[in-house]
């Protein structure tokens, strides 16, 4: 989980956090997806009429500057966004509907650490992206 919020974190670097970048800070902890600037943009001004789209493109890019904010691209060009400081996961993103689902999986974890050391290297982090569609089913009658 994440140490502290992201208005904490913002503070903690030396933003200034005015009303509508705390509401936008919000937003973002309160979302289990992966948004991208429209959709904060749409929730953010549901909480306050006053927010401009332009206001969220300015404090996403700034949130991703301070390394507040992962930026994630997942083919569909659509700059998505989540908390840098989420525990680490990965993405299997459904190429029919544009879902993402986060996992873990250990055997995976295992794995890049065993190809990263046989290649020399002692793995500092990573992302891994999945890209699928749903396997077809068949009903047996």
């Amino acid at each position: 989980m994440a140490r502290d919020t992201i208005i904490e974190r913002c503070e903690a670097n030396g933003l200034r956090m005015t009303e509508q970048r705390r509401v936008i800070a919000r937003v973002l902890e309160e979302s289990d997806d992966h948004p991208d600037v429209e959709l904060l943009y749409a929730r953010a001004s549901a909480v306050d009429s006053g927010i401009s789209i332009a206001t969220v493109y300015r404090t996403v890019k700034l949130f991703e500057e301070s390394g507040i904010l992962d930026r994630l691209e997942f083919g569909d060009g659509r700059a998505r966004y989540e908390d840098a400081e989420r525990d680490h996961h990965d993405h299997l993103i459904d190429m029919n509907s544009g879902k993402v689902i986060e996992f873990v999986d250990p055997e995976i974890e295992v794995l890049q650490d065993r190809i990263a050391a046989k290649l020399g290297y002692e793995l500092r982090g990573h992302r891994l992206e999945l890209y699928g569609v749903p396997k077809k089913t068949t009903k047996k009658d």
